[in-house]
């Protein structure tokens, strides 16, 4: 499961930058056309780093993980479904970024608002069934599962709400985006809280 995760999210991460373009023949010089080309490369950062911190947390996710089931791999492949819609949601939300395209730029927040929710349930859904199935390293209490549940799932709250900000500004949605993937580089707190670590693992 995390190899074939590890190859999804690889593939995901490098599409991004096929969307960024310069060229010597178009008619506007190379500055010019980085200036205009914003969008796409504020996005692409934003994104970049969006699915680094999910393979990130899916290492930690997976470190805890003693067996898998049949339920833990589907729930692993609806995340990886959602990662890899992110190429074509970036690309999209930078091509209507600007507020000039109307609903259209609603829309494409929308879309990328529906990517991000769909990794953050589909990671709630593995942690809540990995405790609850007796999947984990260790014995997991009933208060330690909820406790870890709800940290560990709060991008399922704060995205629906980024998303509307969004369909009124779509930059500033992309700054919140940009904040919450700066918690979750730096939120350390061990997500089961401390406990040896698989036998198979480096950490």
């Amino acid at each position: 499961m995390e190899a074939f995760s590890d190859g999804v999210l690889a593939v995901a991460i490098t599409i991004l930058v096929l969307d960024l373009h310069a060229s010597a023949a178009e008619p506007e010089p190379l500055a010019t056309q980085l200036e205009q080309g914003w969008p796409s490369f504020a996005a692409y950062a934003v994104s970049f780093f969006v699915i680094g911190v999910v393979w990130i947390n899916h290492h930690a996710v997976v470190n805890l993980v003693a067996r898998v089931d049949r339920r833990l791999l589907f729930y692993n492949l609806l995340l990886l479904f959602f990662v890899t819609t992110i190429p074509f949601t970036t690309s999209t939300l930078a091509e209507y970024l600007y507020p000039s395209h109307g609903s259209s730029t609603s829309l494409a927040a929308l879309l990328y608002g529906v990517s991000t929710e769909g990794m953050a349930v589909s990671f709630t859904l593995m942690l809540w069934h990995m405790t609850r199935a007796g999947l984990t390293t260790r014995p997991v209490t009933r208060q330690q599962a909820n406790r870890a549940v709800v940290r560990f799932g709060v991008g399922t709250l704060l995205y629906p709400l980024v998303t509307l900000v969004g369909l009124v500004s779509a930059p500033a949605m992309l700054l919140l985006y940009a904040a919450l993937t700066a918690y979750y580089v730096f939120e350390q707190t061990p997500i089961l809280g401390e406990g040896p670590p698989r036998g198979d693992q480096a950490v």
